[in-house]
C-alpha cells in the first residue's frame, strides 16, 4: 500500500527506512543500508560502513548524566568488522575516523529530527513542561460517558501533579451499585473511582506498591446520585501527596491523606475507562475486565484539573 501524503489535510513526513526487499530477490546482494544512528536521552552513537562510534550520556541506572551533552571526550570507537562484541576500542588511535563518524551522526541527527537533543527522562514525560505538542493542549476538564473506555494518557487530561475533581452522574440500581465508574491505570499504579457493594470509594495504586482507600460509610441509594472525588494537591514540585475528600450528592462521606503520586506517567499500556476497568485492575477486590463493569449507568463523569 503506498504510505498517504496527507492525513485529514495534515502533510505526513515520509516513511524513513531501506525497503528489505532487494534482499528477497537476491540472497546475495551487497547491504543497501550502510548507516544508522541511536539516540535516547543523551546516549548516542553511529554506525557506517562497518565502523561504530557511541558515548554513553547516562546509565539508565545512573540518576545524573556523566557529562554535559556538548562535552564528546568519552566517545568510543570500534571496527565491528573485526571486532563484533566491542572490544577493542580504537578511538585514541584514530582520532580522524571517530571524528568522521561523530560528524556523520549530527548529519543524520538533523535530518531525522533528533536535535535539538534533550537528555532529561522524567521531565519529558509531561509534554507541557519541556515545550512538547501534546493533544491535550491546555485542555483542564473532560466531559465522559459510560462506554468511552481505552483512553491512553495521551488523549486524556492529564491530572499528575496537580489538584483535580471527578464529578459522575450515576444511576444506581434497585439491587445496589457495584463496579467501576472510572478507572485510570492498573495494578502498578493508577487510581479508581468505584462503588464496591454498594459503598462508593476512591482508591489510589502507588506503583503497585501502597493502596489508599477513601471509603465512604453508607451505600448509594437506588436511582441517580453524583458521586464527587476531589483531591487538593499539596505542591511544591512532583510527586507530592495531597487530601482527597469524597461526596455523595454534595454532602462530604468520607477524607484522607494521599502521601505519595505518580510523577511522571501511570503505565505504557493501561488506559483510562468508564464503567469498566481494562487491563489490570487498579483495585484487587473489584477486578478487571467484565468483573469489574458497572452495574448500574453512567451518562456523565466530569474531570477537571487545576494546577
Amino acid at each position: 500500500m503506498p504510505e498517504p501524503k496527507t492525513v485529514n489535510g495534515t502533510p505526513q513526513i515520509s516513511m524513513e527506512g531501506t525497503s528489505l526487499l532487494y534482499s528477497f530477490e537476491d540472497a546475495t546482494a551487497k547491504e543497501r543500508h550502510t548507516t544508522q544512528y541511536f539516540e535516547i536521552a543523551g546516549n548516542r552513537a553511529i554506525y557506517h560502513d562497518g565502523w561504530y562510534a557511541r558515548t554513553i550520556h547516562r546509565a539508565p541506572w545512573e540518576p545524573k548524566a556523566r557529562r554535559a551533552l556538548e562535552d564528546n571526550s568519552a566517545w568510543e570507537l570500534y571496527d565491528v568488522r573485526s571486532d563484533f562484541s566491542l572490544a577493542n576500542n580504537l578511538a585514541a588511535k584514530n582520532p580522524k575516523k571517530l571524528a568522521e563518524l561523530q560528524a556523520t551522526f549530527l548529519e543524520e541527527a538533523s535530518k531525522y529530527h533528533v536535535l535539538p537533543m534533550d537528555d532529561r527522562v522524567f521531565e519529558r514525560l509531561d509534554a507541557a513542561a519541556v515545550g512538547r505538542p501534546d493533544l491535550m493542549g491546555g485542555r483542564t476538564s473532560m466531559t465522559l460517558a459510560e462506554g468511552m473506555t481505552g483512553m491512553m494518557e495521551g488523549v486524556f487530561v492529564n491530572v499528575k501533579n496537580r489538584s483535580k475533581t471527578i464529578t459522575a452522574e450515576v444511576e444506581v440500581p434497585r439491587g445496589g451499585a457495584h463496579g467501576t465508574i472510572l478507572a485510570q491505570g492498573g495494578r502498578f499504579g493508577g487510581w479508581s473511582l468505584y462503588v464496591k457493594d454498594g459503598v462508593p470509594a476512591y482508591d489510589y495504586n502507588f506503583l503497585g506498591l501502597k493502596h489508599t482507600s477513601i471509603v465512604a460509610s453508607k451505600s448509594l441509594s437506588p436511582g441517580k446520585a453524583t458521586v464527587k472525588f476531589a483531591f487538593a494537591y499539596d505542591g511544591g514540585g512532583p510527586g507530592k501527596g495531597g487530601l482527597g475528600t469524597l461526596y455523595v450528592n454534595g454532602e462530604k462521606v468520607a477524607e484522607g491523606r494521599i502521601e505519595n503520586t505518580q510523577p511522571g506517567m501511570f503505565s505504557a499500556d493501561e488506559t483510562a475507562d468508564v464503567g469498566i476497568d481494562l487491563g489490570t485492575p487498579v483495585v484487587e477486590a473489584i477486578g478487571a475486565e467484565a468483573k469489574s463493569r458497572f452495574n448500574g449507568h453512567i451518562p456523565k463523569v466530569a474531570v477537571d484539573v487545576t494546577k
